[in-house]
């Protein structure tokens, strides 16, 4: 897949900008990537928008940047001009596609139908726009027409919020999302930038879903393990089944055979994608274990540990 396509998927949300006031935008894409989303569509809504990419390049070159709302090769020119990394746009515009494509910049066209989905697979991308997402059928709609195209990928902007984020990213066809809530025009206006920044880191965990699912104890050996097991059960009546290497009481509470990772135990903490969650722990510093690491037949990334303790606890991220 393209590099700055990766990149979109693991930050997994795309702040799309109207931004007046090209002064403002450097200290906004600050306030975005404070609060995890290193990444910013500007779109060319307003007349300042080329004005602000560059900016954003200039003052902070590790932040992607691209233009949303490119209508015309000629603005395709002067996003590119400006220093975006990558083109979006509302439709698919067969002449916007051939143009960016000739100038070797990624162009994301907005597709809402299968002939639409079928003529950017013809002109070989692997990523659409699915706009307006809400409003063409949601992800129902999405579920069903993303089908037949398995090396699809989507990124649905239009009606995402909050409250539905979870719900469209936890399609595995969805790249990521695109949305607006996080800059909200009086904020910015205002140059509340603390309160972006907020706003953003909001949307960011909600990217993420973390949820603690389970917590391991460290016996000493199979026999202590079972007691232990045992016990939860015959107190509290949470069933007991035996794994490999543990025992379940319930759903949330597992009894290891033997020592184990983590001083006192370890901690289970499900996310959308494991992946997406791992490189969002990095971005804030912190280190994780690769030779913990577990992938599906898919070879997508379905656990691996923090480095370190917390708590006396190990803590491993885990595929919801």
């Amino acid at each position: 897949m393209d590099k700055i396509l990766e990149t979109i998927g693991l930050i997994g949300l795309v702040p799309v900008i109207k931004i007046d006031n090209p002064a403002q935008a450097a200290p906004l894409a600050k306030a975005l990537a404070d609060g995890g989303a290193p990444c910013a569509e500007i779109t060319f809504r307003t007349a300042q928008a080329a004005e602000a990419i560059k900016n954003v390049r200039k003052a902070l070159p590790d932040i992607l940047v691209g233009a949303g709302t490119v209508l015309t090769p000629a603005q395709a020119d002067q996003a590119i001009e400006a220093g975006a990394q990558f083109i979006v746009s509302p439709g698919y515009n067969p002449k916007v596609v051939a143009h960016c494509r000739s100038r070797g910049i990624l162009i994301v066209p907005g597709c809402a139908t299968p002939s639409d989905m079928e003529l950017a697979i013809e002109a070989g991308l692997e990523a659409v726009k699915f706009f307006p997402a809400e409003a063409a059928g949601g992800l129902p709609y999405l579920r069903a027409v993303a089908g037949p195209y398995p090396g699809l990928k989507f990124m649905p902007t239009g009606g995402i919020n909050p409250k539905n984020l979870g719900s469209y990213l936890s399609f595995e066809k969805v790249l990521a999302c695109g949305g607006s809530w996080m800059v909200p025009g009086d904020m910015l206006a205002a140059g509340n930038f603390a309160g972006i920044t907020a706003l953003t880191r909001e949307a960011i965990l909600a990217v993420q879903g973390f949820e603690a699912t389970h917590v391991g104890l460290n016996q000493a050996d199979e026999a202590e393990g079972r007691k232990t097991a045992a016990t939860f059960e015959s107190l509290f009546g949470f069933p007991c089944r035996e794994l490999s290497g543990s025992f379940m009481a319930g759903p949330g509470i597992e009894v290891m055979k033997r020592p184990f990772l983590g001083s006192n135990g370890h901690l289970a903490i499900a996310t959308n994608d494991v992946g997406r969650a791992k490189a969002y722990l990095e971005r804030l510093g912190v280190a994780l274990n690769p030779e913990t690491a577990k992938t599906d037949e898919k070879g997508r990334l379905k656990v691996i540990y923090l480095a370190g303790e917390i708590g006396g606890l190990a803590v491993h991220l885990v595929r919801r």
